[in-house]
């Protein structure tokens, strides 16, 4: 399975374990690595800049042949963070970086600079153009497979186009829960996979218990979009609280989101509320269950330890 994906972060697979905000930890990524991979933890998932630090120091201390580590920013400017964590994975160094939400200019620019390669999420082909000219190296092709916030072009549709339209390495994100979607993947022209939903019902995870069950006894079918969460389409597992509060937003935040000045503050405020729901959910028992998860859930049988997922994927 050698993939120019593979020879630039040196790893065994063309797999990137996905960054996943509450989920991703330095244990996941660690056995990840181990077992011939790269992983990737969102930089939110650390409250402090100090404790971004230190996480970065313990990856670096387990880093292993065939393995490969990064971080994920939010380059927009709903995160405050941004700034100060860029610099500190600069100053401390990691294999690569995956931008979302935002231009990734500048981070390009500072990451190169220091040796880390860039990979840039992109749902068209308009902005793969844009992160393509702007240096970086790979896009991340996040379909409508996707967990979370998701495309709306089909893997087929969207791998296809931008291998075809790009001279840089195309990654597939969304819609791969065993080796042969991994497979169709590649034969659409994806140089490598991104991974997420199925490493959520790993031992290493972050989450409850319950959060690691509930992607075992649900499947493809109980996936849902919700507005609940962010204002804008995620999904998430069709528990029954997320089928209590419904799936759209209130009609007070429709009306609100029709008045320009006041749109930015209703977002944020859905965004806030959202995210400590998903929050509590992941990290504590509550019959408040939003958990997020992607279609691909449907092959996810049992918890495993992140080694026994990766050796599915692959055999």
């Amino acid at each position: 399975m050698q993939t120019k994906l593979t020879e630039l972060l040196d790893i065994k697979y063309p797999i990137i374990q996905a960054p996943m905000f509450l989920v991703s930890n330095v244990a996941m990524v660690t056995e990840a690595m181990k077992a011939g991979i790269a992983g990737c933890i969102p930089a939110l998932n650390y409250r402090t800049l100090d404790e971004l630090r230190t996480a970065i120091k313990e990856l670096k201390a387990n880093k292993v042949k065939g393995g490969s580590y990064g971080f994920n920013l939010i380059v927009n400017k709903s995160n405050v963070k941004y700034k100060g964590q860029l610099e500190v994975i600069c100053e401390e160094g990691c294999d690569f970086i995956i931008t979302s939400l935002g231009s990734p200019e500048e981070t390009i620019r500072q990451a190169h600079a220091v040796g880390i390669k860039v990979f840039c999420d992109v749902t068209d082909l308009r902005f793969a153009k844009k992160v393509e000219q702007l240096g970086a190296d790979a896009a991340i092709a996040v379909n409508n497979e996707a967990g979370g916030h998701r495309g709306n072009l089909s893997p087929e549709d969207l791998t296809s186009l931008l291998n075809k339209e790009l001279s840089i390495p195309v990654i597939s994100a969304g819609g791969v829960g065993c080796k042969s979607d991994i497979d169709r993947m590649l034969n659409y022209g994806a140089e490598g996979v991104s991974v997420g939903s199925p490493f959520i019902a790993s031992i290493e995870a972050g989450v409850t218990d319950d959060y690691k069950q509930a992607c075992v006894d649900y499947g493809e079918k109980d996936i849902i979009m919700t507005e609940r969460i962010s204002g804008t389409p995620c999904t998430v597992i069709n528990t029954p609280y997320v089928q209590k509060i419904g799936t759209k937003s209130t009609w007070i935040e429709n009306l609100l989101n029709r008045n320009k000045s006041l749109k930015k503050w209703v977002k944020m405020i859905r965004f806030s509320i959202g995210m400590k729901a998903t929050e509590n959910a992941a990290k504590k028992a509550t019959y408040k269950t939003v958990w997020v998860a992607g279609p691909s859930i449907e092959h996810t049988t049992e918890i495993l330890p992140v080694s026994a997922i990766v050796n599915k994927l692959v055999n």
